[in-house]
């Protein structure tokens, strides 16, 4: 885990951004998690050609972790994958 990152795109009034938010920090009090970065999809025009349909988008670095919803064993997994190119524990 050591220099990842989490994004989660949004946009200000979404519900659905709102919840998984609130997911998100429901489970660092469970898992230690990389710094979460709040993004305003639309400040941002590559962010809104690409996610603006779909957020909230949480990524992992570069990585799509999961749309609208909080996917917890999906982000667990990816934590606990080496990147690719990294020396196995």
């Amino acid at each position: 885990m050591g220099g990842s990152r989490l994004r989660l795109l949004h946009r200000p009034e979404c519900g659905l951004c709102e919840e998984m938010y609130t997911a998100l920090r429901r489970l660092a009090r469970e898992l230690p998690l990389p710094p979460l970065e709040l993004v305003d999809v639309d400040q941002d025009p590559l962010l809104r050609r690409r996610h603006g349909l779909d957020v909230p988008v949480l990524l992992l670095d570069e990585t799509v972790v999961c749309r609208h919803h909080l996917d917890a064993a999906e982000l667990t997994r990816l934590l606990r994958t080496p990147p690719a190119g990294a020396p196995a524990a």
